[in-house]
């Protein structure tokens, strides 16, 4: 298949003066190996490759040509894998003429075969993450898998690499892309660019680096896998990332996408809560399934990327049904994953006022007010006013359940103020502004949430916070 994208080709010392600028690049050699490192958090991928090329003593020039791609062209390294005792490179040119190419001059000792690695920062390259929570028909027990799909407009195809996924966030001077474009920068921007440069070159070494011995070996890197077997993704932590790598290799066509398997949660488990945080949720008793994610819940020891999660229920009729569906953020290790399904019509939420009334109250002298009367004379009145009180609100929030399974309901409450909160339902502060209460309410049973409010007004007020008091 004529290569579009990517050619290299090995100019003979003979022709070295007249091919340089005129060569008709045709053949390509094969690449050996590819690894993809793809920094999702910018446009950017690191693409490391090895060739096997034939060299002859003296002055061989290598062309590199990246035309239809998004290559950073100041990014691209060459460096010798094999007889680098006997190999050296001299100089690499940019021809005015042909600017998506470049020249490598390389001095050689060998008449013969070595392998050489070029590596380089493209866009185009990116992925993204997806699962998939499937309960059983009593909503005892579910399943959480990890999915990742790559995403490949680069303008050039990937035939077996090995892939890499990174979750981080970096900051880049320039885009990669852009770099791509406008080919190589100007000398007054080099200076800003370099320092940005800098940072990537940092993480491109990071990424180069193997996960282990061991978890190389668990790559299988240049074995095929066994047919049918899923693929295996290995996560390490690298600093402030995480590094996903998938098992085996994988082709990634330009302008295609593929999916692969990130994890299989079989049996992770969870629990069912129904909680009222209107800051969160808004003005309603949400239902939600909550999963942990940790290797007790068989999701892993890494940290969960961004991505969109499916809950799904079996129906029991060979068939699912949509819970719900909603995107997540970055879940580190041993967080909270809520799949919030909203109001559940089984269960019904109210907030009723009981009563209210005001005692302790205040008042100040506001002033004198005399006044003449014919018959009656002077008369003198002392003008008071409230200036401090205690208001209180007796609420109470009733839960209707008919649902065949007891539910746990947990409610979390914010006030403004000077506030002493009465309650028998064992409160505990969320902060300084905001309650939190829970119970189980059986099936069947309508269950009230009964507690006092005492806000201090005016005078009466020392702080602004909540004071947990028992009883009502």
């Amino acid at each position: 298949m004529m290569r579009k994208c990517l050619a290299w080709m090995l100019v003979p010392v003979a022709a070295r003066a007249d091919a340089q600028q005129n060569v008709d690049l045709s053949t390509v050699p094969p690449r050996d190996t590819v690894q993809l490192t793809i920094y999702n958090s910018e446009d950017l991928t690191l693409v490391r490759e090895t060739r096997t090329v034939t060299f002859k003593p003296g002055v061989n020039p290598l062309q590199f040509s990246w035309a239809n791609t998004l290559i950073d062209p100041s990014s691209v390294q060459l460096r010798f894998k094999t007889q680098a005792d006997n190999l050296e490179l001299l100089d690499t040119t940019f021809p005015h003429d042909k600017p998506q190419m470049l020249t490598w001059s390389v001095r050689s000792a060998l008449d013969g075969d070595a392998t050489v690695e070029i590596t380089y920062f493209t866009s185009g390259l990116s992925w993204a993450a997806d699962y998939a929570c499937v309960s059983n028909l009593e909503e005892t027990k579910t399943s959480f898998d990890g999915f990742v799909r790559i995403i490949n407009h680069s303008g050039e195809d990937y035939e077996n690499a090995q892939v890499r996924l990174v979750v981080g966030t970096i900051n880049l001077v320039e885009t990669i892309a852009q770099l791509a474009r406008e080919g190589i920068i100007s000398e007054h921007d080099a200076d800003e660019y370099r320092a940005g440069r800098r940072r990537v070159a940092e993480l491109g070494e990071k990424a180069k680096k193997p996960a282990s011995n061991k978890a190389m070996q668990a790559l299988g890197y240049a074995e095929a896998e066994a047919p049918g077997e899923p693929k295996k993704i290995i996560k390490e932590g690298l600093s402030e990332y995480f590094i996903y790598t998938v098992e085996g290799t994988e082709t990634i066509r330009n302008t295609w996408s593929k999916r692969l398997r990130l994890f299989a949660g079989a049996d992770a488990p969870f629990r069912i809560q129904y909680r009222y945080r209107p800051e969160e949720y808004g003005d309603q008793l949400v239902r939600l399934f909550i999963l942990r994610n940790d290797e007790a819940s068989n999701l892993g020891t890494t940290p969960l990327p961004d991505g969109f999660v499916r809950l799904l229920k079996d129906n029991g009729r060979d068939g699912l049904s949509v819970l719900t569906h909603q995107s997540i953020k970055y879940v580190p290790i041993g967080q909270e994953i809520e799949l919030n399904l909203g109001p559940d019509p089984e269960v019904i939420h109210e907030q009723l006022p009981l009563r209210s009334y005001r005692d302790n109250l205040w008042f100040s002298r506001a002033g004198v007010d005399v006044r003449f009367s014919p018959g009656q004379g002077h008369k003198i009145e002392v003008k008071d006013q409230v200036c401090g009180w205690d208001e209180h609100q007796v609420w109470t929030d009733r839960i209707r359940n008919y649902r065949g399974q007891p539910i746990d309901v947990e409610f979390r409450r914010a006030f403004n103020g000077d506030v002493i909160f009465h309650s028998t339902l064992s409160p505990t502060p969320h902060d300084f502004r905001t309650v939190q209460f829970a119970a189980t309410v059986a099936p069947g049973e309508k269950k009230d949430l009964t507690y006092r409010v005492l806000t201090k007004q005016g005078t009466n007020q020392e702080e602004q916070r909540v004071t947990l008091r028992d009883g009502e």
